[in-house]
Parts: structure tokens; sequence; C-alpha cells
């Protein structure tokens, strides 16, 4: 049967990778895709990388148009990244009728709507996993496996950069920034870590699994994103004490009154397994209401890992290549005129439970009147921790875990007791998930 064959838009970590896969494996991937999937053409800024890379087996150019428009290309593999020239380039790909595979997370979750909706007009595909997890097969998942249920919330630690920086802070009682500097040493951040480690890379991810689980359009732009430049390590420490971890947790949950879409550092129950996912590794946890709580975890970046998922999208893709449009899987998993425009909560409004902890004067009377402003509203607390001051020292910490309150209220209790006269620094407050 004639070969599929594919223009790749970039050739760094992960199309080197893609590249090598495809050719080490490619009698097993010939077989499971029914045909072969062979790279005729690759653009690269760097073409003399680009031609040692691939052997000078290929045509190689630098210039990523004449791939996206060239007649014998049948599917192209966008992986320059960013939201620009990546943008203009798949969509002159899918006006020239041809398929994409991606694994730019940034451009789904901020222009996905467009693009599906171009890909559908001129019934192409458009697939993605490698955009989320790496090399971790949650799209196919969600969009396939999980297609029974109904979603009720997905949990996950999806950026390895944050994660490896949460188990050293934890492990070896660091600060952010110590580690930091580690991390980037190591090869786990950027020189310019600020996607990472402020939330927006997971935030991305997280925008693209509850359109898929839930629905519902891309919302990258109402999702709420907090990242871990500000944890402190004595926060993770207490946290340990109270029998709990800190992740950074991208969570989205449908609830009756709208979608959570939210990104921050949490507790979770060191019991649970999500918790214990240390390293640069990532885990998804997804609910469905017949399933119950499914893991997914491994590598979620990485040369080989994404290459997983992007040839997996080309044996998909290439499986379907003459199927009639109606019979695929939907981009987004529910059928287009079927899709629905759910609210996204407003933080306010999202119901969780918290960490608080307070520097407070040691003296007597001082719990009780924080106990009588968080009872104002409504909000009851689960346990606690008052330590000992030092010698000498006239403050010292309470730490508190509330029950589940509303934001807007904890926002309220916390303006109120930040005004006490024996509240000595501003409260630190994290959000908790039982994740049951």
């Amino acid at each position: 049967m004639k070969p599929i064959n594919v223009g790749l838009l970039g050739i760094g970590t992960v199309g080197g990778g893609t590249f090598t896969v495809l050719k080490r494996n490619q009698e097993e991937i010939t077989r499971r895709a029914g045909r072969p999937i062979r790279i005729t053409m690759v653009a690269d800024r760097n073409v003399e990388k680009a031609r040692e890379i691939t052997g000078g087996d290929v045509r190689v150019t630098d210039d990523a148009f004449a791939v996206v428009t060239d007649p014998e290309v049948d599917i192209v593999v966008e992986l320059i990244g960013g939201y620009g020239v990546a943008k203009d380039l798949v969509l002159k790909a899918i006006e020239n009728g041809k398929h994409v595979v991606t694994a730019n997370k940034a451009l789904i979750a901020t222009h996905g709507n467009e693009i599906f909706a171009a890909a559908q007009a001129k019934n192409v595909m458009v697939a993605f996993e490698a955009a989320v997890a790496g090399g971790i097969p949650i799209i196919k998942a969600l969009r396939e496996g999980l297609t029974a249920n109904r979603i009720e919330w997905i949990a996950g630690i999806i950026n390895g950069t944050t994660n490896f920086i949460l188990s050293e802070m934890r492990d070896k009682g660091l600060p952010f920034d110590v580690v930091l500097k580690e991390a980037q040493r190591l090869g786990y951040a950027e020189a310019d870590p600020t996607f990472d480690v402020e939330g927006v890379d997971a935030a991305h991810k997280l925008t693209i699994m509850a359109a898929i689980a839930f629905g519902i359009p891309v919302h990258f732009d109402k999702a709420h994103v907090e990242g871990i430049t500000k944890l402190h390590a004595e926060d993770i420490k207490y946290a340990e004490q109270l029998g709990y971890r800190i992740k950074l947790l991208g969570l989205t949950r449908h609830t009756p009154e709208g979608v959570e879409l939210r990104v921050h550092p949490t507790l979770i129950p060191a019991k649970r397994l999500i918790a214990n996912v240390e390293g640069a590794m990532n885990a998804v946890l997804v609910k469905g209401d017949a399933v119950g709580a499914t893991l997914y975890y491994g590598k979620g970046a990485g040369a080989e890992p994404t290459a997983s998922a992007v040839i997996a999208d080309l044996v998909d893709v290439t499986r379907m290549h003459t199927s009639d449009p109606e019979n695929r899987v939907p981009h987004l998993a529910f059928q287009p005129d079927a899709m629905v425009d759910l609210p996204i909560l407003p933080l306010a409004e999202v119901q969780t439970s918290y960490y608080l902890r307070l520097r407070v004067e040691d003296r007597p009377g001082v719990l009780a009147e924080i106990t009588r402003i968080l009872a104002d509203q409504s909000i009851s607390i689960d346990a606690m921790i008052q330590k000992e001051p030092g010698e000498g020292e006239e403050q010292t910490d309470i730490i508190l875990l509330t029950h589940l309150t509303r934001e807007k209220h904890i926002d309220a209790a916390i303006a109120k007791i930040e005004s006490l006269p024996v509240v000595k620094a501003k409260i630190i407050r994290l959000r908790l998930e039982e994740l049951l």
C-alpha cells in the first residue's frame, strides 16, 4: 500500500526523537498502521543539523511553508512551538487539506477552537496526544477509553520541572531559589523557567483536558493560574507533619454551578498514589462516574517519550486517513454540534479546603480570636499545629487545616485575621484536595 508521507516542522529534541523512533521501529509501526509511515521532508532553521540527523535520506529546507504546501506531504507534524508562526503553519497545512499532528500545548490551549473549526471545514484531522503529559496516552484515554463515563474531575501533576523542584525542596529542605538553580544545571528547567514555575505550562495542558472531559471549548484565558515561586520550605515541612504532600496540581471539576479550572500548589494526602509521584515524572488522576478513579503515570517530557505520543498520533491518522470524516473520533471527544459552553467558575466560588499558616504573638487568647473570625464565616477547623516559640522569641506559627469552604469566605476571614494586632505577617494560604 502507498506510504503516508510526513512533513516534519522542527527537528530539535522532540523532532529528532520522532525521526529516530519512527526509523528504529519502522517494521512494527507499519504492521500496526497498515502502511508505511515515512518522513519525506523536514523544515528547520539549522539545515546542516537537520541533514546530519536525517542522514541525507529526506528533503531538508529552512522554509516551513514549503512543507505545508507541498502536494506530496499527507501529514504535517508541527514541533516548532509557540503561538505565532506555528499557528500560521498549522492553519496553512489545514487549508491545503493536510492532517496535522502537534505537540504544541500552548497553541492548542490558546487557538484550539479556531484550529479545530478550520480542520472540520476541510475534513482533516488535528491530533495532539503529545501536547499533554508527554508519553502518557491521557488524551486517548479521555477521548476514547473513558467515553462511557461522565467525567467528574481531573487532577494532574503535569509539569515535570515543578514536580522535580517540589520533590527536592521536600527531600532536602532547601528553598525554592536554590533548587531552581540545581534544576537548571541538570537540564530539568529552562534558562527562563517562567512558563513552568508560574504554572502556565500546566494550565495549557489542563485546559485541553477539561475541554475533552466536559465537551466544552478550550478556555485557557479563564483558568486560575498560580505557580510555586512563593512557596516556602517550611510549609512543605508542616504539610508533611500533617500527613500531606504539596504538589503543583492542575485541577478541573464539573460542578452544578460550572467548571472549575485551576492550577496552584495543593496539599494532597500522602497516602494517595498521586502524592508519591516524585522527580520529573507526571501523573493524571481521572474520576469517572462508572469507572471510578483511574491513574495515568509516566514521563511527561523528553525526546523519545514525547516522540512515542507523536508517532501514536501518526498511526491513528494513517488508519483513519481514508475514512468518512463523520466516523472519526472528534477532536474534543464530543461531536462538534454537541459541544456546550459551560461557565468557568470564578475562583471566589470554588469550594475546597485550606492550609493556613499564621505568624502571631505568643500570648493567651490569640487562637480564640482567630477561631471566632473563622466561625463567623462558617469555616470549621479540621486540624491544627501550634509551634512552641524558640527561646527568647515572642512570636510563633499556628498552622490550621480547614474543612470545605468557598474561596470568598476564606478571603474574607484572612482579611479580618490579618487586621488583628496579634498577627505579625501576611497569612500563607494553600488549597487542599482530598481527591476522593
